[in-house]
């Protein structure tokens, strides 16, 4: 063999890493989508599961109630088994939602299940090129990292359709949406801060400040990614956002072992956990031991780390911009916003 032709191969062996390993870097370019204003017209998708006729009402009754005007995809309203659609379908209308130009933001009706199957097949270039809100959470979230690391456009974990707008969810969702400012803090609601149910019992496990671009989304999510190409890239001084719904604690601490051993979480420059809440019969028995994982997972990495902080599968829930700017204060409980997510 040549040696021109070992260079060349030796040249290569970087991106073959990579794509082997999975994406371990974000494009260097952060693009921020346009702000939103009154009478915007978003696109209502459905890349998960489905919901009912009555539900899409409410949805609908919910976006406009923020002052924009959705028309919803095409197989949004399908329902096939725990599914929207198709892979096919759904993947249709993500792509209609960002090439249509008269379309502000693309807005998910709910989460569920079946994200994960589109991305080997999504048009990022596409995205990149028509750079808008892109809002939801829960499911998701494997659609926040992949767009983030191979689009490098800021996105938004934040209600979907189905959501309920408590004057908190709507008040920070519009005021990010629409009205940026920056420092821009958000504290925990009143509401969750008062609540009995030991779930949203906030604390701080570790002490500290820490600063740098949010990245996470769903633990059962960012698990399943783990070790595949789409998996969450460099955590270098990166805050990790994470929350969960009806996970008992084994299953907390199996996907949070799965996490560390496929990630270094020690190069995270801190950790803000949601509330996990649970409605099933043993959630009252569980809230403790729930506490304790995190505590026994994440308190020996040496970054600042709290508990309770609101956004998840809750009544108020924050809109946390993907891949911005922001500190984290363990201490106070509290997230701030050092830049404007949004144009």
């Amino acid at each position: 063999m040549k040696r021109r032709d070992l260079l060349k191969g030796a040249a290569a062996l970087p991106l073959l890493a990579q794509t082997m390993l999975g994406n371990t870097t974000t494009r260097s370019k952060l693009i921020k989508p346009k702000r939103l204003s009154p009478g915007d017209k978003v696109g209502v998708i459905a890349p998960a599961s489905g919901i009912t006729p009555e539900t899409w009402d409410r949805a609908i009754k919910n976006i406009e109630g923020l002052g924009f005007k959705p028309e919803v995809g095409k197989y949004a309203r399908g329902i096939r088994s725990f599914l929207s659609g198709t892979d096919e379908e759904r993947l249709h209308d993500l792509h209609w939602a960002f090439s249509d130009t008269s379309i502000k933001a693309v807005w998910c009706v709910r989460g569920g299940g079946g994200a994960p199957r589109l991305l080997p097949a999504i048009d990022f270039g596409l995205i990149r090129r028509n750079p808008k809100v892109f809002i939801g959470f829960s499911d998701i979230t494997a659609l926040h990292v992949a767009i983030y690391q191979n689009c490098g456009l800021v996105t938004f974990h934040g209600p979907v359709g189905t959501s309920t707008y408590s004057d908190y969810t709507k008040m920070h969702v519009m005021n990010v949406l629409t009205n940026p400012s920056a420092p821009y803090n958000i504290d925990i609601s009143p509401v969750n801060a008062a609540s009995t149910s030991p779930y949203y019992h906030s604390e701080t496990l570790v002490k500290g400040r820490g600063r740098g671009r949010l990245i996470g989304g769903n633990l059962s999510l960012l698990a399943a990614l783990a070790g595949t190409k789409y998996a969450l890239g460099d955590l270098k001084g990166k805050i990790l956002f994470i929350e969960d719904i009806g996970e008992p604690p084994y299953r907390i601490d199996r996907m949070l072992t799965q996490l560390r051993q496929s990630a270094n979480l020690r190069e995270l420059a801190g950790i803000a956990l949601g509330v996990f809440d649970d409605t099933g019969p043993t959630a009252a028995a569980n809230a403790q031991p729930v506490i304790d994982v995190f505590r026994d997972r994440l308190g020996d990495l040496g970054v600042p780390l709290s508990y309770g902080l609101s956004f998840g599968h809750i009544r108020d829930n924050m809109t946390i911009p993907y891949g911005i700017e922001a500190e984290f204060d363990a201490d106070k409980l509290s997230l701030t916003l050092l830049e404007p997510a949004v144009t």
